[in-house]
């Protein structure tokens, strides 16, 4: 032992290291010492600290993809040290996988100067660790992100990004700036709402020890993407009250909300459609009603209303029976929605056989004109069973004063004004 002195151990540590990088925080450069093996390739004999840091830490675990440059916001926070600091990376170059030791120095009083040492570890030492994360990537990987919250101190660490690593990162930001930088990730419509239930006060006075809230909200994802995600903040249960320390953890609910929102708008297009034809039904298109005069309200936008009643419809079914009256219906509502589908009008079954369309977008005088058209198209379709039949239309505009029953009202008695008129035209109100 008597022939290792200071300077041989020196020696010896020197040689036997993979890559050595002097790193001057403050003035945002690095330089490298030394590198060996695919350090080589991996990083430049200098440059710019913060792109070293974005090289080591911002990328998905096992490969070189790039996070979005909207979490690149938190790169000067993860490159500051106040004391020395050691963790596992996986960096990734030419497709290959390299598990790698860092530890970092630092080299003065003031940490704004770093020692980095990194190491790249045999892949052997990996295999019983990696066959125990995989266990427990099973249960948490859908948490992408976990941190804990003083919120008394305004500190956070400990903090976790899964999709970067399964290891802690060291990351120097307070609660309150972490907060404002995040809130730029969230779905613009959900921003007020995750200010509110991440505000310091609010998980103060809403959350006693021990109890955990949560909601879900659209948050953009190292990709770029927007994803559901369920926000968590868990108070840590201790015997002193102002004792405000939290674990903040963000699960991906994605696929569970997408399948969720699917099942749920199938189930409000059955509330909506009538069974028969396949249309609006009497409730949907009377709500129909409702929106459009507030529209015109709120935004002065062209709506009309069209009413069209099957005329004799019930010699119809006198003399062919209801089965064949159920199959003209459907007949008929298919012809109306077909030929309207090119326009922004909302056809309904009101019931029997009345249908009521909402028209959108279109001056009187052209829905006046589709109206014509419209009912020419009826009078000339062969139905089965019948043969041939006509309608009888009313239209009525939307005007100052009116609420949903005024309107149609008008639109109403325009249309029996159509059947006194002889049927088979179309009237106005």
């Amino acid at each position: 032992m008597s022939d290792y002195s200071k300077e041989s151990v020196s020696d010896l540590l020197y040689k036997k290291v993979d890559s050595l990088i002097i790193v001057d925080a403050h003035n945002n450069t690095y330089k490298t010492v030394k590198k060996t093996g695919f350090f080589e390739k991996f990083i430049d004999d200098e440059g710019i600290y913060n792109d070293l840091i974005e090289k080591l830490w911002f990328h998905f675990a096992n490969s070189s993809d790039k996070i979005t440059e909207d979490y690149h916001v938190f790169v000067p926070s993860i490159g500051k040290f106040s004391g020395k600091y050691s963790n596992r990376i996986t960096l990734t170059l030419d497709n290959e996988v390299h598990n790698v030791q860092i530890t970092i120095y630092p080299l003065d009083e003031e940490n704004t100067k770093y020692l980095f040492v990194l190491d790249e570890l045999d892949k052997s030492d990996y295999v019983k660790e990696f066959l125990s994360d995989s266990k427990i990537n099973t249960i948490q990987n859908t948490y992408l992100f976990s941190m804990y919250v003083d919120l008394i101190k305004n500190t956070t660490n400990s903090i976790n990004v899964s999709e970067i690593s399964s290891d802690t990162v060291n990351y120097d930001v307070t609660y309150t700036d972490w907060r404002m930088m995040i809130v730029n990730m969230i779905w613009p419509e959900d921003q007020s709402l995750f200010l509110e239930r991440t505000d310091p006060e609010y998980l103060k006075n809403k959350l006693l020890p021990g109890r955990t809230t949560s909601f879900d909200c659209q948050m953009k994802n190292l990709e770029g993407v927007f994803i559901w995600v369920k926000l968590i903040f868990s108070r840590a249960k201790t015997t002193n009250a102002d004792d405000f320390r939290f674990v903040f953890m963000v699960q991906n609910i994605h696929e569970e909300s997408m399948q969720l929102n699917e099942t749920l708008k199938k189930y409000e297009e059955l509330a909506s459609k009538d069974p028969l034809t396949n249309l609006y039904n009497h409730g949907r298109i009377e709500t129909e009603i409702i929106n459009a005069v507030e529209l015109y309200k709120s935004k002065g936008e062209k709506v009309s209303l069209m009413m069209l009643d099957i005329d004799f419809f019930k010699k119809v079914n006198d003399k062919f029976g209801h089965a064949a009256g159920d199959i003209v219906l459907k007949q008929f509502a298919k012809l109306v929605s077909s030929f309207l589908e090119p326009y922004n009008i909302k056809p309904g079954r009101w019931g029997g056989e009345e249908f009521v369309c909402v028209c959108y977008d279109k001056s009187f005088d052209e829905i006046k004109e589709l109206a014509e058209q419209l009912r020419e198209k009826i009078e000339q379709e062969d139905f089965e069973y019948i043969g041939k039949l006509t309608c009888s239309l009313g239209l009525s505009q939307i005007k100052d004063g009116d609420d949903s029953a005024s309107i149609f009202d008008r639109v109403d008695k325009a249309m029996y004004d159509a059947k006194n008129s002889g049927r088979n035209c179309v009237m106005i109100q």
